[in-house]
């Protein structure tokens, strides 16, 4: 299942949200809308891959690590940062021990639960113009 908001300005950052669990993925897509971003939504790691490959505008992939499929959200993270070098990546997980190199490099963890303005302030340092 994929949702945009249409008729914003072509500024308004793009996140994809990769979440299997369909209440946790509706409350982060609520907390990026009020936050001012426009976002798509994937249930699995093919989903995200199929929406990453079409949708050069997405900003911002936040994908949670444990997702159903061959591939999880960490297996993820890496296939798009060769794929798609221009999207920012962050990673999300409540169970998930992760080790040095277990993310790509300029990726971003977050742990769960976060709060809404957590959420948004790491978005907004992750999409902040580099010095």
């Amino acid at each position: 299942m994929t949702t945009d908001t249409e008729g914003t300005a072509a500024t308004t950052p793009i996140v994809l949200v990769v979440e299997d669990e369909v209440l946790v993925r509706m409350l982060a897509c609520d907390i990026l809308a009020d936050g001012g971003f426009d976002n798509l939504e994937a249930v699995s790691a093919q989903e995200a891959l199929v929406l990453v490959d079409a949708r050069p505008d997405i900003a911002v992939m936040f994908t949670d690590v444990d997702m159903p499929g061959e591939i999880n959200g960490l297996g993820l993270a890496h296939l798009v940062a060769m794929r798609a070098p221009n999207v920012k990546i962050l990673v999300t997980s409540g169970a998930a021990a992760l080790k040095a190199g277990d993310l790509p490099a300029g990726a971003r963890f977050m742990r769960k639960p976060y709060s809404p303005s957590t959420l948004l302030d790491l978005l907004a340092e992750m999409l902040a113009p580099a010095p």
